[in-house]
């Protein structure tokens, strides 16, 4: 007789469990799973789709004999390759979509090896209501205060640069995997989905120390693709400001070092020009195209500060408004500079 199969609804009460592990397929758990988790499906992608169309087109029963013999020889191989060092005091949590069939079968045959295992009862879904309910409630507890300031002035790093040194950061633009600007797009890094985003962003809302500030960089709703929650955004909206300054020349040099990607690849900034041409016509926008086809990377990158970008903050801060409570010169904006804000914005308790 193995040991007992525990169900938890108090899927974040985790702290006795050395694994998590989501059976649901890797299309499931790309879009969203819990932080930390692995990924063992029970059924892959397509088996999972060809059972459901053998549910509705032959029967429950045969779609159910043939899903037992998938999810048998699925579990057997996790068992003989990912399971295979597991030792006699393993403590793992298995979830799947809803906390039925299957994490009760992957469950099941761990628990009667002799490892405790906690099933979530109710499954991702549970996670889900409980992640959803946890971004309403969680900001309006924590006391935030936002990094300003123009376009390309080191804000993301320094705010990285003051987590290294202790402070309590939220990197949205790093959750999101995205610089949050036209030319924001990483190299060769896709945004995750948005429940995946939320989930990240509460998971890390959940390490914060409420009685100490919470620093985050001012953005707007929108990441790349990806939405700030609204209750994270309205704490956000209402922070007081953290104002980092710097010339236009710091800001060029830093941009062009922190943009090599496109500098390398300036093929990538075409497509992303060609979105402007409604706002800003085409002399302009071929104007910039041809900076770029010219290798003329600082008239290039200081003609988009002046024209794009110092416009767009200039109008969202006349609309919204922010309290200053420090105003940070970023200097040269390189790394002495950076960690000497770092610094500065420790100060703030």
């Amino acid at each position: 007789m193995g040991a007992p199969i525990k169900r938890i609804t108090e899927w974040w009460h985790n702290d006795d469990v050395d694994t998590v592990i989501d059976v649901r397929t890797p299309a499931e758990f790309a879009d969203d799973h819990i932080i930390g988790a692995i990924n063992l499906p029970v059924l892959n992608n397509q088996q999972r789709i060809d059972i459901g169309t053998m549910y509705k087109q032959t029967g429950p029963f045969e779609a159910k004999l043939a899903g037992a013999a998938l999810v048998a020889q699925n579990i057997a191989s996790h068992l003989q390759q990912s399971l295979a060092d597991k030792p006699r005091n393993w403590r793992p949590m298995v979830y799947c979509w809803r906390g039925g069939q299957r994490s009760g079968a992957m469950a099941q045959i761990l628990s009667d090896i002799g490892w405790h295992v906690k099933l979530i009862d109710g499954g991702y879904k549970r996670y889900r209501r409980d992640i959803l309910t946890r971004l309403d409630e969680m900001p309006p507890k924590l006391r935030f205060i936002k990094l300003g300031g123009v376009t390309g002035t080191a804000k993301t790093h320094i705010l990285r640069a003051a987590r290294a040194l202790g402070a309590q950061v939220i990197d949205l633009e790093g959750l999101a995997r995205h610089r949050g600007s036209l030319l924001g797009i990483e190299p060769d890094a896709d945004q995750p989905a948005q429940r995946l985003f939320e989930s990240e962003i509460a998971h890390c809302l959940e390490q914060f120390d409420s009685t100490r500030p919470v620093f985050v960089e001012a953005e707007s709703n929108k990441i790349g693709q990806l939405h700030i929650p609204a209750a994270l955004f309205a704490s956000m909206r209402s922070a007081k400001t953290v104002l980092v300054t710097a010339t236009l020349k710091a800001r060029v040099a830093f941009l062009r070092h922190d943009y090599q990607h496109m500098t390398n690849q300036p093929e990538r900034l075409l497509p992303l020009f060609d979105g402007l041409v409604k706002r800003y016509g085409h002399d302009i926008v071929d104007g910039w195209k041809v900076l770029s086809s010219d290798g003329d990377w600082d008239g290039l990158v200081a003609d988009l500060l002046e024209t794009h970008y110092d416009p767009a903050y200039r109008r969202s801060a006349t609309a919204h408004g922010h309290e200053v409570i420090l105003e940070i010169d970023g200097g040269a904006l390189d790394s002495t500079a950076i960690q000497r804000a770092a610094m500065q914005i420790l100060t703030i308790t």
